[in-house]
């Protein structure tokens, strides 16, 4: 890997995100192998929504879930057909709902009893019935996820203590079709056991909901939550241990009395292209600060700003990260402690704390882990004015690694 991301470098500079699609092959096929293909996999495109990611995703995902009407568009133009897509997101405008139904998208995702009256008038306009999915926010989630969206006011879904009454409603809608269930209560777990304690949640109002409605679901989402390790002391997910535990729960709900003919649906964005990416990025200055070693570095918080502690991070803690060795001479024993800053005029540009590193210099490279997820399009990209980072990715082809600029962003400001 440190040859390629050398010739990345020379061949495109810094800053910019790598991203490894047998990585991300790698992960889909291990996700199969343990659930035994029990469910289909939805990519939550919110995560990374490259398109050439969309493309190569293709007959290697079942699904994709978006999160607006620019996500659709980006899904379609990359190949996705309509009925693979499902619309989750608590904002959705008249006009996305609209583009939505006039493109007969597979199910958009109910979080109210407000937005399902909205959408039964648009339907009706269209002269369309929309298939839709009803999002639970449960009561509870067990301990030991990142984000929490469970058991307290939010803005996701139809709270479980009021899912009977409002499915009463939704299901006189004339133009409307529930077709299953989505709920996803928590993101960015790596404790293997509240996995498993919440899926089984899933299960039991799954069980419950549908023997009370009598309903037979097409579809049950199971929002995964599959957390990746990002920082040092992190411990990644044991996957098999997980499926151990949920497949024989999978089965007995599959023949269940309203569940025989049900596809279950395992929706995952980060965990899928998180640790497929990299960020490189060189030190271009260096100064010593009341006794502490600083580098600046040509990117930050413009272009990642989960790794400077931002985003749904309540106590920053440094990404794992590496020095990128072009120079054989060069030590690679992490000797040395760094503070690590963007280019930002901003105090709060910052990318590492204390990062133990080999020696570093002027001109030399950093590489960022677990940046394929929440990176590039979850930063304020604008702020300030400076260059925007390249997207690469690196994939292997009939036996020969292919390295390829796929750009998205691509406003860059010249002086012409």
């Amino acid at each position: 890997m440190n040859e390629l991301l050398i010739r990345i470098v020379r061949e495109y500079d810094t800053p910019c995100f790598v991203y490894q699609m047998d990585v991300i092959n790698q992960r889909i096929e291990e996700l199969r192998t343990a659930f035994g293909n029990r469910f289909k996999i939805s990519y939550a495109v919110k995560s990374n929504p490259n398109q050439v990611i969309l493309q190569r995703l293709q007959n290697r995902v079942d699904m994709l879930d978006i999160s607006s009407s620019g996500e659709l568009i980006r899904a379609r133009q990359a190949g996705w057909s309509a009925h693979q897509l499902s619309f989750t997101g608590p904002g959705k405008r008249d006009s996305e709902l609209q583009l939505a139904v006039n493109q007969q998208i597979g199910q958009i995702v109910i979080e109210s009893v407000a937005e399902a009256q909205r959408l039964n008038t648009i339907a009706q306009q269209a002269g369309i019935i929309q298939s839709v999915l009803v999002r639970i926010s449960p009561l509870k989630i067990p301990p030991g996820f990142g984000i929490n969206m469970a058991g307290k006011p939010n803005q996701f879904g139809i709270d479980e203590e009021d899912l009977d009454p409002a499915l009463e409603i939704i299901k006189k809608l004339p133009f409307i079709r529930v077709g299953g269930f989505h709920i996803y209560s928590g993101t960015q777990c790596l404790q293997t056991e509240a996995i498993i304690a919440n899926f089984n949640n899933f299960i039991n109002i799954f069980q419950r909901v549908s023997q009370t409605h009598q309903f037979y679901p097409e579809k049950l989402i199971f929002g995964a939550g599959f957390g990746i390790p990002y920082h040092e002391e992190d411990q990644p997910l044991d996957l098999i241990a997980i499926a151990n535990q949920i497949n024989p729960a999978l089965d007995e709900l599959q023949n269940a009395t309203y569940f025989a003919k049900t596809r279950f649906i395992l929706e995952l964005g980060r965990y899928l292209v998180g640790e497929a990416g990299i960020y490189l990025t060189r030190v271009i200055n260096q100064k010593k600060s009341r006794g502490t070693d600083i580098c600046i570095c040509d990117g930050g918080m413009n272009h990642h700003l989960a790794a400077c502690g931002h985003f749904g991070t309540i106590i920053p803690r440094n990404y794992r990260m590496f020095k990128v060795i072009t120079d054989p001479d060069q030590s690679v024993t992490p000797s040395q402690f760094y503070d690590l800053f963007g280019p930002l005029c901003s105090a709060i540009d910052r990318l590492g704390h204390r990062v133990k590193l080999p020696p570093l210099a002027i001109g030399d490279i950093i590489a960022i882990q677990s940046s394929g997820a929440y990176g590039l399009t979850a930063s304020p990209l604008y702020f300030i004015s400076h260059p925007l980072p390249q997207e690469i990715l690196i994939e292997t082809q009939a036996g020969q690694v292919k390295i390829e600029a796929i750009n998205q962003v691509t406003h860059q400001l010249t002086s012409d």
